[in-house]
């Protein structure tokens, strides 16, 4: 299913946008729609409870090249930020430090990009006082936009690079938020295709093979890619190109990239020579451990 069937199924029948998904799924897998929806309550649940505990709070990570950043950004005062932005950032890059030290997250598609999601979740939830059943069918759009992903494309950084994770992520949470202000599906689709465009070709080169560096700051970074883009679409901005062509144009980049910006630690960040001076000194100091 495309998201431009979803969309001509909205415009035909002027049904809920959320329970068109839920339909879909239903259709494509048997899966009872309730089920689904009770699923996915779970899931958003487990966001706002990892969110909550793990507010700019300080980690011990496997290498300790993360760990406090979520804390000094909650501390911090903000000089440009909103309230929401400012929110946001702190529970994207704090559950991306909580993975990196084993906590439980929700692959959102990936652990990778764990926070973009939960960030754009928590700040609708504490800055905006959105209700857990509006939250809810703007969390299941925003699975609708991942799924459209999922199988037209790829969610796998070792498959299509970061762009495939983190803009995946970004355009879930985009559309997330513009269907929790507007309840449109083309303004959803706008901010879906216009969050995907704005991290097409981001590579995966994670320092050490590490979830920690840079991927930690990116989900921070990616969060506010996301606000922005909904705040694009609400005002009525259109993306020139629809979002499952921008789907296939991702796909089609993450098979162009190398393998060396795939996840395998070789390229990119992950290839400088500072990069590699720091891996190093992780390897040392494990070898004295042993």
């Amino acid at each position: 299913m495309t998201f431009s069937e979803l969309l001509e199924i909205s415009i035909s029948t002027n049904l809920e946008f959320s329970e068109i998904i839920l339909a879909q799924e239903m259709m494509e897998t048997g899966r009872d729609p309730q089920k689904v929806k009770e699923a996915l309550r779970k899931l958003m649940y487990v966001m706002l409870e990892e969110a909550e505990k793990n507010y700019g709070k300080e980690f011990n990570t496997l290498t300790n090249l993360t760990g406090n950043n979520g804390a000094k950004l909650s501390n911090a005062v903000p000089y440009m930020m909103s309230e929401f932005n400012h929110v946001a950032t702190v529970v994207a890059i704090s559950m991306g430090e909580s993975n990196a030290s084993m906590g439980r997250i929700v692959a959102c598609p990936t652990a990778g990009s764990c926070g973009v999601m939960p960030g754009a979740l928590y700040a609708l939830k504490y800055v905006k006082k959105a209700s857990d059943d509006e939250l809810l069918k703007s969390f299941i759009v925003a699975s609708g936009i991942g799924n459209v992903v999922a199988k037209r494309a790829t969610l796998s950084g070792a498959a299509g690079g970061c762009q495939a994770e983190i803009g995946t992520a970004t355009a879930m949470a985009s559309s997330m938020i513009t269907y929790y202000f507007s309840r449109d599906p083309v303004k959803v689709g706008n901010a879906a295709a216009i969050s995907l465009k704005s991290l097409m070709g981001l590579v995966c080169d994670p320092v050490g093979g590490f979830v920690e560096v840079p991927c930690v700051k990116r989900n921070g970074s990616a969060v506010n890619v996301a606000i922005a883009c909904a705040e694009m679409a609400l005002a009525g901005i259109e993306s020139v190109i629809p979002f499952d062509d921008v789907v296939n144009a991702m796909y089609n980049v993450g098979k162009s990239l190398p393998e060396s910006l795939r996840e395998t630690a070789i390229g990119g960040i992950a290839g400088t020579k500072s990069a590699q001076e720091i891996v190093e000194k992780i390897r040392e100091k494990w070898d004295s451990k042993n």
